[in-house]
């Protein structure tokens, strides 16, 4: 059985993209792999680590790392940018005969206010991304 190799992409790989990339390797099964990456990646936000993990996502070991780091002489069926930026920066085939798809979320390190409220905003983006992933996946059964 082939595996459906899936690649997110955000300009910091410090949210979305790895919180997407979480949600399909545990929603996804045996049929995808999913990988993250940034146009330019800083570090993995700790409100993504902690939101990730209250829904058993394991991120233990994760890093934010570099497009072209990622890119290396991979293949990816699907490439999938999650933020503005990086739909804008990404080159429109990234790998051979890969489909390039945009889903936009709203970055969740952008939220003002306490950190309880910056942390609702975080599960907010959570739980969109789990609703789109899910919502692929029944038409993109791998």
């Amino acid at each position: 059985m082939s595996t459906t190799r899936v690649l997110f992409v955000c300009t910091h790989n410090a949210a979305r993209s790895q919180m997407a990339e979480a949600w399909l390797n545990l929603l996804g099964g045996d049929t995808f792999e999913a990988f993250s990456a940034g146009t330019q990646p800083t570090k993995i936000n700790p409100f993504t680590i902690q939101v990730m993990e209250e829904v058993g996502a394991p991120m233990t070991g994760k890093r934010s790392k570099l497009l072209q780091e990622v890119l290396s002489g991979a293949y990816f069926d699907y490439v999938i940018t999650v933020c503005a930026n990086a739909d804008q920066e990404c080159p429109v085939v990234l790998t051979p005969n890969s489909k390039r798809l945009h889903w936009g979320f709203e970055d969740p390190s952008a939220a003002l206010g306490t950190d309880s409220e910056k942390l609702a905003r975080f599960r907010e983006i959570r739980d969109q991304i789990k609703a789109r992933i899910e919502a692929w996946l029944k038409t993109h059964p791998g």
